[in-house]
């Protein structure tokens, strides 16, 4: 939802006008600002593309008169793409105390959304990461701004995070990145290994204490803005899971690594801010981060089968260029726990790489 910034002193580009490749949808799309303008004090003219992502929605910027703050619009086209749940989660998480957009309009017939700006940087623009240091108050408001997220939870609102749904994430792996990314036939012992080592995954991840996951809880999606508080973006897939899922995706980013001593810095600092708010954390440290060791190369395997999915199957190549991030995160998960050599030499194989050699946990 942001729009990448000029360098400092560079002329600013001139602002990208929505294209659409549907008269009818470009049509509705005018008629609906028509509708709302007026009562958001909206400027129609200065509609400008912010940022797309990953799925077939679409952001624009759009300034008010009178000095109003700039809105953010959403176009999100429901044949592919589900609004209520964005506009679900939004308001789970403004009654959490999280600052996320709130949903000013919703034209839930053509997937039309009005929100408010809730700024131009993320996190990630505005990390140094080459130093941690400097970037330790940026975790610490992640960090509050997850907890109190996750003291909202209840079951029962949100989406199961279950078995069937962990089978079918990390089947993304042998479907897309093996067999079609990289040619490898997903048969016999590989097969075989694989089917191994994701039954332990799943049977570890489910062991987790369940709470509100946000599933792509990372500096990406975290907005940097005059609040003191962090504001948090991409929710509309929040399940209901374990509680080890969101600070493993804090920490193994899919667009920035940190090296081990920082990572474990930040997730004791989590674990304790946890424990202390009453959250359904292991009071052993070594048993939870070992769990969210496990719950991270869940998501590592599941985004490794997605953005080779978003080449092959969606045409959008940008992201492939990440999967040697996320394939050095298998292995070096992989790698320290003995369970898990099954997949470590499966890796190996696929990617032809030396298995790692070194003393390996059992359980921690």
């Amino acid at each position: 939802m942001t729009a990448p910034q000029p360098p400092s002193g560079a002329a600013a580009p001139r602002p990208e006008a929505p294209a659409w490749s549907d008269p009818a949808r470009a049509s509705a799309f005018q008629q609906w600002m028509a509708r709302i303008s007026d009562r958001h004090h909206l400027l129609p003219a200065t509609v400008r593309l912010a940022s797309a992502d990953a799925s077939f929605r679409r952001y624009f910027r759009v300034d008010a008169s009178a000095g109003a703050p700039t809105r953010i619009v959403m176009d999100a086209p429901p044949a592919q793409e589900n609004s209520a749940p964005f506009v679900q989660v939004a308001q789970l998480m403004a009654e959490a105390g999280v600052r996320a957009p709130q949903v000013l309009e919703w034209e839930s017939a053509d997937g039309f959304l009005l929100l408010d700006d809730l700024g131009r940087q993320t996190m990630l623009d505005v990390i140094d990461p080459n130093d941690p240091q400097a970037a330790r108050p940026l975790y610490d408001q992640a960090i509050d701004a997850l907890i109190r997220w996750q003291l909202a939870s209840r079951p029962g609102v949100l989406p199961p995070y279950d078995r069937a749904l962990l089978e079918r994430e990390l089947a993304l792996f042998p479907d897309w990145y093996v067999a079609r990314h990289r040619g490898v036939a997903v048969e016999g012992t590989l097969k075989e290994r694989l089917e191994r080592s994701f039954k332990a995954i799943v049977e570890n991840n489910l062991a987790a204490a369940p709470v509100y996951v946000h599933r792509d809880f990372m500096p990406r999606n975290l907005m940097v803005g005059d609040a003191d508080a962090l504001g948090v973006l991409d929710f509309q897939d929040a399940v209901y899971g374990p509680v080890t899922y969101d600070i493993a995706s804090l920490m193994r980013d899919a667009f920035l690594s940190w090296d081990e001593e920082f990572v474990l810095d930040v997730t004791v600092r989590y674990w304790e801010r946890a424990r202390r708010a009453g959250l359904p954390v292991d009071p052993d440290f070594g048993a939870f981060y070992r769990a969210v060791e496990w719950m991270g190369l869940q998501r590592h395997l599941k985004v490794a089968g997605i953005f080779a999915r978003l080449t092959l199957r969606d045409g959008k190549p940008k992201y492939l260029a990440d999967t040697p991030r996320f394939i050095a995160y298998i292995r070096a998960t992989a790698g320290r726990y003995r369970e898990l050599t099954p997949l470590l030499r499966v890796v190996d194989e696929i990617e032809g790489t030396q298995a790692q050699t070194g003393f390996a946990y059992g359980r921690m």
